[in-house]
C-alpha cells in the first residue's frame, strides 16, 4: 500500500507548483529503483498513465474499468509451495510496478473501502490512507493542511 500512496503523492503542489517526482528522467529512475522498478523510460511512462488512472478513479472522477488497461496482458500462476499456495503475477518487466499498485489500490478497495481518498484541503493534491478506527480522516496531514484549514476556518469566524 505504500507504493499506492506514494506514486498518488508523487505530484505534489509545493508553494503553488506542481512537482512531479516522474517527470524529470534522473529523478523518475530514482523514484522506480526506490520503489523496486528498474527505471526505464517505459516504466516511467507506465507509472505517470497509471499515477493518473488511479487519481481520477479515487477522487470519483472516473470508474474503475479506466484501470483496465493497465493490466492488459496480465496474468497470476499458482505455484503449490511448502508454506501452500502462493500467487504470481506475470507481466513485463517495464510494467510490473504500475500492475503492483493497481493491485495494491484493488487490496486496499477490498480490505479497506472509503478509505483512500484527496487531503480535503483544495489546495493540495495529496492522497491518505485512514486508518483511524472512526474513518474520519480529512487531511493528508494534520500539521500542514489540517492547521491550515482549521486556522482559515478561524479567520473567517472572527472577521
Amino acid at each position: 500500500m505504500d507504493v499506492l500512496l506514494d506514486l498518488l503523492n508523487s505530484r505534489p503542489l509545493i508553494n503553488g507548483e506542481e512537482q512531479d517526482a516522474l517527470a524529470d528522467p534522473a529523478e523518475g529512475r530514482r523514484w522506480a529503483r526506490e520503489h523496486g522498478g528498474d527505471g526505464s523510460l517505459a516504466e516511467l511512462a507506465l507509472l505517470r498513465e497509471a499515477r493518473d488512472a488511479l487519481r481520477d478513479v479515487a477522487r470519483g472522477k472516473s470508474s474503475p474499468a479506466a484501470l483496465g488497461p493497465l493490466l492488459e496482458g496480465v496474468h497470476q500462476t499458482p505455484e503449490i509451495t511448502a508454506a501452500g499456495l502462493r500467487w504470481t503475477v506475470v507481466t513485463p518487466p517495464h510494467a510490473r510496478l504500475a500492475v503492483e499498485t493497481v493491485l495494491a489500490w484493488a487490496a486496499t478497495e477490498h480490505n479497506m473501502p472509503g478509505r483512500l481518498r484527496p487531503c480535503a484541503n483544495d489546495a493540495c493534491r495529496l492522497f491518505l490512507l485512514d486508518r483511524s478506527r472512526a474513518n474520519r480522516a480529512r487531511w493528508c496531514s494534520m500539521a500542514v493542511c489540517g492547521n491550515r484549514e482549521k486556522a482559515r476556518r478561524h479567520y473567517e469566524r472572527t472577521r
